[in-house]
C-alpha cells in the first residue's frame, strides 16, 4: 500500500508557539490537500531550544502543544509526526515526538534518549528511556530524533522488531550535512528499512540549521532531498 509523506521543514521561531504551530498548521493544510498520509515537523517545532523557558511551553502528552498537535491531525485527518518539549514530572524536560492518527488519538511517543551536550540538552532535559514503535497500516515505524541517528544501535532495534521505515524530527546544523547524508544513508542500508527525516532552516542563537529533509529507501538510494 503507498505511503505518501511530506516533510514540513521549515524556520521555527525561538519561543514562539503560536507563530510557528501556524506555520504548522499551513503546511499541514497543504500536505493533506497533495494526499499526504503523514506530516512530519523538525525537533522542537514549537519553541526551539529555547530550554531556560521550558516551563512556558513543556505540556504533559494529550495537553498543550499536543492537545492542539492532536487537534490538527483530526481536523486534515492525516498523520502528524514531530518533537516538542514535554513535562515528564515535576521539574523535568523531555525532547518528545508524538505521532498522531488522523482521528487526532496518540498512536505512539517517544523522548529522545540521546541528548546532545552542545545544545546543552542535559542541562535542562531528562533522557527517554524506552524505544518506540508504531503499528500502522504500513507496517512498524520507529521513532528517533536527531542526535539518536549516530547511534546506529537504536536503529538496529528498530530493524530486529519488525521497523520497516523510522522518522527522524531534526534540529541538525552546519557544518555537518555530510554526516547528515551519509548517517542517513547508513541506517537505511544497515537495517533495509526508509528513512525520513525533516530537518529545520533558520539560525538560532549564532547557529545555522541547513534543512536538506531527505528520505531514503532501504537502498541507500534518495527518494527526496530538499534544499
Amino acid at each position: 500500500m503507498k505511503l505518501v509523506v511530506s516533510l514540513g521543514q521549515m524556520d521555527v521561531k525561538w519561543g514562539d508557539p503560536a507563530a510557528n504551530l501556524a506555520t504548522a498548521a499551513a503546511m499541514t493544510d497543504e500536505a493533506a490537500r497533495r494526499g499526504s498520509d503523514v506530516v512530519v515537523f523538525p525537533e522542537l517545532w514549537s519553541s526551539a531550544y529555547d530550554f531556560e523557558n521550558a516551563a512556558q511551553y513543556a505540556a504533559p502528552l494529550g495537553q498543550g502543544i499536543f492537545a492542539e498537535t492532536a487537534a490538527l491531525a483530526q481536523k486534515h485527518q492525516i498523520y502528524i509526526l514531530g518533537s516538542c518539549l514535554s513535562l515528564l514530572g515535576e521539574g523535568k524536560f523531555g525532547n518528545t515526538a508524538v505521532l498522531f492518527a488522523p482521528d487526532g488519538q496518540m498512536v505512539a511517543d517517544y523522548s529522545k534518549t540521546h541528548l546532545f551536550r552542545l545544545m546543552n540538552e542535559e542541562q535542562y532535559l531528562t533522557a527517554g528511556d524506552k524505544v518506540t514503535l508504531a503499528e500502522t497500516a504500513w507496517g512498524q515505524w520507529g521513532l528517533a530524533i536527531c542526535y539518536d541517528l549516530r547511534f546506529p544501535e537504536l536503529f538496529r532495534q528498530y530493524a530486529l522488531m519488525g521497523a520497516n521505515l523510522a522518522f527522524l524530527p531534526s534540529e541538525w546544523p552546519h557544518p555537518r550535512l555530510a554526516h547528515w547524508r551519509t548517517l542517513l544513508r547508513a541506517r537505511a542500508i544497515e537495517n533495509q528499512m526508509f528513512m525520513a527525516a525533516c530537518n529545520r532552516v533558520g539560525e538560532q542563537t549564532g547557529t545555522r540549521f541547513f534543512g536538506h529533509s531527505t528520505i531514503v529507501d532501504p537502498w541507500g538510494e534518495i527518494v527526496l532531498e530538499l534544499g
